[in-house]
């Protein structure tokens, strides 16, 4: 077998490979020689037709079938001769050669990956932690939760319910299918489009109302997407909202069985922290793989940009299939997911180098702990527990996950990190 190789571009390779006709016509001679044992063909016993015959009638036939075992022989052997690593399925040529077999197999290679400056990176860490100001603004938020409207012999002011109808025009065409009725709005909710609840504020029941907005320009419906628009509003109720008192019933009512308010803040900010030392560490991730995305600039093979944006777009396939829609009715250009997909390439390629060259291990001890943590939120954390440890697939999932952290946990270890502290609100505020 002969191999040579060609570098057509900074990754791809176009690899050919040579067998000579000897070792085709063994193969062959084998193949035809078991191939007479078995065929069927008038006028010859089974067992006895002689092997020109066979030759001439299944030849062609038999040669293909060597050329497909020559290529699944030595392809990888090849590739571990040049010490190459191809990054997705090779595109084969085989050639008409009478004598002997060649094929030419065109494929991209995982890029070197250089770490120099890897543990310089520059990250900035925030820094957050509940204040009790931050307790009474969940508290306030529970209460709106369980809020009940009443009606308001008033004019509608924000956080009001208004019930209205109303139809909508643009360019001189109803896109509300006539009228809309009875539909419920709460005044700042931000339900409608910018600056539709705006002009609600200030109507009571019975009064109408005709305003102009303007869709956004990243509107989902394309025909409205930047198109200014007349709605005409007739409001037919005002309601203001009513919220509960915080008593013993309404603290129950969250699981604390004491119903005290110092319970209740407790439990309230035991919550709070977990949740932020969640987003904190999330923050922190991205922090690092921000730096190391800008720090280390590598190629990246086409092949795993592609099999990543198949992944990101497999949700949207998956629900189109369930609608029954067809794909190209979804209208998901490639370019909306190639950024992300390169960034998540990129990244895995260079985490996976780190893991590496610095053979970091994955610590059963925190998988376990990471596993207990995921079920502490169902009913019977001992099930979840062992459901995980009972599928090889899904504990991957979640090692996978701890080995990214604890590589994340190295680099940080290594890093040069300065501290920035943020408020509770602005941290959770992108978690939610």
């Amino acid at each position: 077998m002969q191999v040579s190789v060609e570098k057509t571009s900074e990754l791809s390779r176009k690899m050919t490979v040579s067998v000579p006709e000897e070792v085709v016509q063994e193969k062959m001679a084998a193949r035809l020689k078991s191939l007479a044992r078995e065929v069927k063909i008038d006028g010859f016993r089974p067992g006895k037709v002689p092997q020109h015959v066979v030759q001439k009638m299944y030849g062609d036939r038999v040669r293909g079938e060597i050329a497909g075992d020559l290529i699944q022989a030595t392809y990888y052997e090849a590739l571990q001769d040049q010490n190459l690593r191809p990054a997705g399925h090779p595109l084969i040529h085989s050639s008409d050669e009478t004598e002997g077999f060649k094929y030419t197999a065109e494929f991209e290679v995982y890029p070197e990956i250089s770490l120099e400056g890897v543990e310089q990176l520059e990250v900035v860490r925030p820094v957050s932690t509940v204040q009790e100001a931050d307790v009474d603004d969940m508290i306030e938020k529970l209460r709106a939760q369980k809020k009940e409207w009443k009606a308001a012999k008033r004019a509608s002011k924000k956080h009001d319910r208004v019930t209205i109808n109303f139809s909508g025009t643009s360019e001189g065409e109803n896109f509300t299918d006539g009228k809309v009725e009875a539909y419920q709005v709460e005044i700042g909710a931000n339900q409608m489009i910018p600056g539709f609840e705006k002009n609600l504020i200030g109507l009571k029941a019975g009064d109408s109302k005709t305003f102009e907005v303007s869709f956004p320009e990243e509107y989902g419906n394309e025909k409205l997407a930047g198109k200014a628009a007349e709605f005409e509003v007739e409001v037919t109720s005002v309601e203001g909202p009513v919220l509960p008192k915080i008593d013993e019933a309404f603290i129950k009512a969250y699981g604390v069985e004491d119903g005290s308010m110092d319970s209740f803040r407790a439990d309230i900010k035991n919550n709070m922290e977990r949740e932020l030392e969640q987003a904190l560490r999330g923050k922190l991730k991205t922090a690092v793989m921000d730096a190391l995305y800008e720090k280390i600039q590598i190629a990246v093979p086409n092949t795993l940009i592609d099999q990543e944006v198949e992944n990101m777009m497999k949700p949207y396939v998956e629900t189109a299939k369930r609608q029954k829609m067809k794909l190209d009715d979804l209208k998901l250009p490639r370019d909306m997911f190639e950024e992300q997909a390169k960034r998540r390439v990129v990244l895995g390629l260079i985490l996976g180098e780190i893991i590496h060259k610095n053979d970091i291990k994955i610590d059963g001890d925190k998988v376990r702990s990471t596993i207990e943590d995921m079920a502490k939120s169902y009913e019977r954390p001992e099930d979840v527990v062992s459901w995980y440890y009972s599928d090889e697939s899904r504990l991957n999932d979640v090692q996978q996950m701890v080995l990214e952290d604890q590589t994340i946990e190295w680099l940080v270890a290594r890093a040069k990190v300065s501290d920035e502290t943020i408020n509770f609100n602005d941290v959770m505020s992108k978690q939610r």
